[in-house]
This record gives C-alpha cells, sequence and structure tokens, in this order.
C-alpha cells in the first residue's frame, strides 16, 4: 500500500518546479514532458501544466514536429480552462506560452483577456485564487516581461504577498 506521506508527482509544487526548470533547460523540458505525457484524469491544473509541457516540447522539437506539438498544447489548454475557466494559474501557463508563440501561427488568441484576467486576479491577492508561490510568479512574469503598464506593475509592487 502506497504511503500518504508521499507526495504526487501532480502536486502544484512540484508540477511549478518542473515548468520553472523545463522552461530554461531542454533535459528539464523532457523529463517535465514524460511526467505529463501519459496523464489522463480531469485535474484542470495538472492539464494546465500538461499543455505548458507539450508547448516546452514543442520549443525543443524539430521544425517537422514542432506545429503539431504547439496543436496539442492549445488542444490541452481549451480543455483546461474549459474545466476551470476562473483559475488564474491555468490562465497563466496559456498566457505564457501565447504570449511567446510568433503571431502568424494564430494560436495567441487569448493573450489579451489572459492578461486582463491575470492582472484583475493578481491585485485582488491573497483573494486572488493563487497561493503566494504562484502569485509571485504571475506578478514577476507579468511585470518584468513587460506585460503591463508601467502603471500596473507599480499597483502589482504594492500587492502583499
Amino acid at each position: 500500500m502506497p504511503s500518504s506521506n508521499v507526495p504526487s508527482p501532480y502536486d502544484p509544487a512540484n508540477l511549478r518546479r518542473h515548468y520553472e526548470q523545463a522552461a530554461a533547460d531542454k533535459t528539464a523540458g523532457e523529463k517535465f514532458y514524460k511526467l505529463l505525457a501519459d496523464y489522463k484524469d480531469r485535474d484542470a491544473l495538472v492539464l494546465g501544466y500538461k499543455g505548458a509541457a507539450e508547448a516546452i516540447r514543442a520549443r525543443d522539437a524539430s521544425m517537422f514536429n514542432k506545429m503539431s506539438y504547439v496543436q496539442d498544447a492549445a488542444r490541452t489548454f481549451e480543455q483546461a480552462v474549459g474545466l476551470d475557466p476562473q483559475n488564474p494559474e491555468i490562465r497563466f501557463l496559456r498566457f505564457s506560452v501565447e504570449s511567446n508563440l510568433p503571431a502568424f501561427l494564430g494560436l495567441s488568441k487569448h493573450v489579451d483577456e489572459d492578461k486582463e484576467m491575470l492582472l484583475s486576479a493578481a491585485l485582488k491577492h491573497p483573494k486572488s485564487g493563487l497561493d503566494p508561490e504562484a502569485f509571485r510568479t504571475v506578478r514577476d512574469f507579468l511585470v518584468g516581461r513587460g506585460h503591463v503598464t508601467d502603471e500596473d506593475a507599480a499597483r502589482l509592487g504594492k500587492v502583499s504577498e
């Protein structure tokens, strides 16, 4: 019988660590993808991370396979958002992927909508639906990547974790 003290590989903190490592490193990206490739359940947040893993796989794939993996990621994000449309962490994952895709692909349809939802949620923190770690990640991404105005960046800087 498995011990209940062993954290699930799908624990949000574990998935966040994998995502951060995968975003920076190809080998970690492959590991992240393998962790989630066979995930078949319907936990919206885990599906959001699966979409991110598919997108990272596209980043590291040959030109021949890139589009297929990006389309897989888009479908997985649609499923995750469909299951939990108000979850800011899922929206962040989709936003972080779509905001980095070339516009000509036509797969960045949700960037503005997701950015507005994320900004609104982050400004309501701690009632944002994000735990402190996820809030910091979202805030730092929005501000650090220049996705918000200077005024909004200043407002986010005043939000306590």
